[in-house]
């Protein structure tokens, strides 16, 4: 992760006004005794553009720092070294940039970002090592990245702590018991991935279909998105309006900012609403990209979306998730490595 000397934030027109709006967000904050209020707001959210911030989630600035910093530290290393960590067909492991093609009715080319995929460890002799998503994950060895498996294996658990944290809001707010998402045959066993994600230095060109990642839904329940203080993050509250609308969700100091995805839209018979990447719970830390360049995030009900931009500074994303089995695989056939 490269932090820039000055922050990126939308452009001015000349008489001084953003030219790109920024988003209102209301703010879920997790140690409230006022449980009340926070389902209010993040019920109010769910029910207009899908996204919220979530603060005072437990985990530190200082570990966050630390896990951007480990992840810098694997796309540092040279493409012949991440190359020999190829993801598998449980999608885990290193993505290449161009490596996945999230729109390809827009995109020219894949997303110019690269990827590395961490899921929970199940081990070969598992009963569900055969399931899509499930199986033991792909470590750098230590004496090339000390330190490193140790903390993504924290912030992986770390994360989805957060998650379960809002999904008993979110539970509340669909007037459920509070522990509805924690049952066995919800969140009880997620197939849940942290992914890390470092946009290259390609400048995104939306004209010519040139994107760092492109338009896509969420397959998932919740994505919580980290940010550093740059501006990147935009979305779209009517991806049917013509033209689409895109406004910029302001970077908030240790805040997650939280959207819906897909199958919280079904699990809540279309009262909340769905948008973004493709699967079920999402944490991101995201150190997101000033203005130059794009990922884009669409929603598959008709309000609601995102995308982000990125410039010619490189950038790392990190993200966890939870997959859906029925998944449209947007990567790149591991085959053509081979060739």
């Amino acid at each position: 992760m490269e932090n820039s000397k000055e922050n990126s934030r939308p452009s001015l027109d000349a008489s001084g006004a953003l030219e790109n709006r920024v988003s209102s967000l209301n703010c879920i904050d997790l140690s409230s005794p006022h449980i009340h209020n926070s389902v209010s707001l993040l019920k109010q959210a769910c029910l207009d553009s899908g996204f919220f911030y979530v603060i005072n989630h437990g985990i530190s600035q200082e570990f966050m720092d630390e896990v951007f910093n480990q992840g810098r530290r694997f796309f540092d290393l040279p493409v012949s070294e991440k190359m020999k960590l190829l993801r598998n067909e449980k999608h885990r492991g290193y993505t290449p940039v161009l490596d996945e093609h999230l729109d390809p009715a827009n995109q020219k080319h894949g997303d110019f970002k690269e990827g590395y995929y961490i899921g929970v460890e199940v081990p070969e002799n598992d009963p569900d090592w055969h399931k899509p998503f499930y199986g033991p994950n792909i470590w750098p060895t230590a004496d090339i990245l000390p330190g490193w498996r140790e903390t993504m294996e924290k912030y992986h658990c770390e994360a989805f702590k957060v998650a379960k944290a809002v999904a008993r809001i979110i539970a509340l707010a669909l007037n459920l018991e509070i522990d509805y998402f924690d049952r066995q045959e919800m969140l009880g066993k997620p197939i849940a991935t942290l992914r890390l994600l470092h946009y290259e230095g390609r400048i995104s060109d939306p004209v010519k279909g040139i994107f760092g990642a492109g338009a896509h839904s969420d397959f998932g329940f919740i994505t919580l998105l980290a940010t550093d203080d740059n501006y990147g993050l935009q979305i779209c509250k009517d991806k049917d309006a013509k033209p689409q609308q895109w406004e910029f969700v302001a970077p908030l100091k240790g805040a997650f900012i939280v959207n819906l995805a897909d199958m919280l839209e079904r699990w809540s018979n279309c009262t909340f609403r769905s948008h973004t990447l493709l699967i079920p719970v999402m944490i991101v830390l995201l150190n997101a990209c000033p203005l130059a360049s794009h990922k884009r995030t669409l929603p598959s009900f008709r309000r609601s979306s995102l995308k982000l931009t990125c410039s010619s500074d490189t950038r790392i994303r990190m993200l966890i998730s939870i997959h859906t089995t029925n998944d449209t695989d947007t990567h790149a056939d591991l085959n053509s490595y081979n060739k």
